[in-house]
């Protein structure tokens, strides 16, 4: 494990099992006046006893290692309070659904380009800004002739029905609440909210699997102790696609 200094800005890790690929990333890393400190990792083991201090806001991890794989680093970053962004290291464009199941900021192909890298670090200082300076949003919905609560980060899906749309919560729970789905479209956006049918908005956050079969494409998406499924239609098959790639 190195520690490279470079100056003010993100604190990164770089972990990759191939020397030759971890020297070239920390030399790009160290060419961008965003990156303050670079720190590296040859193996799962190493990566996680550095990521332990907390001190780290944004993870380069190789998918394909020995022991532990950077998909499995991801997940348990998952369970970490403050987890850093997470962009992956590839050399196969066919794991770019597993970063989009990982919440990763983006994936990278090897062989890194600088432009490409640059583009990376864009994506995690945005998504950082959104994480630390929008608060949660408290979603008032009504139940009995009470007035309960909903936190917009729990929501898993947002369905329409005529005047009103209905919100899936991760709880299994569902609230019908008068606005219309559009608004939702536009107004949570920047919340990880994207339409993905013209009946549907969903939380990327909360999508657990990416099912492509018999030309469909299939968000699973957490309801209590099963699961929702939700169509994403032909018109919004880029929408997903960006949504991959994209925070």
């Amino acid at each position: 494990m190195t520690d490279t200094p470079t100056g003010t800005g993100l604190r990164v890790l770089v972990v990759d099992d191939e020397r030759p690929v971890l020297d070239e990333l920390v030399w790009l890393l160290a060419r961008d006046e965003r990156i303050g400190h670079v720190r590296t990792a040859s193996s799962g083991t190493e990566a996680l006893r550095a990521l332990e201090g907390g001190d780290i806001d944004l993870a380069f991890l190789d998918i394909a290692m020995p022991g532990l794989s950077g998909l499995e680093i991801a997940r348990l970053l998952q369970r970490f309070a403050q987890a850093p962004q997470v962009v992956f290291v590839t050399a196969h464009e066919a794991h770019a659904i597993e970063a989009f199941e990982m919440n990763a900021v983006d994936y990278l192909l090897k062989p890194v380009r600088e432009e490409r890298l640059a583009e990376s670090i864009r994506r995690a200082v945005e998504a950082g800004e959104r994480t630390t300076s929008t608060p949660d949003e408290r979603i008032a919905v009504e139940l009995g002739g009470v007035t309960r609560f909903v936190m917009r980060s729990s929501i898993t899906d947002v369905e329409a029905q005529g005047d009103y749309v209905r919100l899936h919560t991760i709880d299994g729970t569902s609230h019908l609440v008068r606005m219309t789905l559009s608004h939702v479209a536009e107004a949570w956006g920047p919340h990880d909210f994207v339409r993905v049918h013209r009946s549907h908005v969903v939380n990327r956050r909360h999508v657990r699997e990416v099912r492509q079969t018999s030309g469909r494409t299939v968000l699973v998406l957490p309801s209590g102790d099963t699961t929702l499924e939700v169509d994403v239609s032909r018109r919004h098959h880029r929408d997903l696609r960006e949504l991959i790639r994209d925070t």
